[in-house]
């Protein structure tokens, strides 16, 4: 499955897609950068309710295929922008944490 396919998916929508053919593997759920930075895989969906500027530093170290923030969760211009010049793609969601890795982890 590539980031795209999973931006077109019933309550998902992309906010940044530089990538959108990325092939993603796995996922991974959490909102403490520093366990994030250490236990996500590079090509996972990293799930997260962040949405500061450090999780284009952390998306970037891990290597995942995208960010997708849940619960409605907005990421302002300058990370938009800031995940356009890095090629981090990110989608949004108003689905929980939970539920949204429900839906990808029968697709993934």
């Amino acid at each position: 499955m590539t980031v795209s396919q999973i931006a077109a998916l019933d309550g998902f929508e992309a906010a940044v897609m530089p990538q959108g053919d990325r092939e993603v593997n796995g996922c991974y759920i959490g909102d403490l950068l520093s366990w994030v930075m250490g236990r996500a895989q590079a090509d996972n969906v990293w799930i997260t309710i962040m949405s500061n500027i450090n999780i284009l530093a952390v998306a970037s170290l891990a290597d995942t295929a995208c960010i997708v923030l849940a619960e409605g969760v907005e990421a302002d211009e300058q990370i938009l922008d800031g995940a356009r010049a890095r090629g981090i793609n990110i989608i949004r969601t108003q689905l929980p944490a939970y539920e949204a890795a429900v839906t990808l982890s029968g697709l993934i």
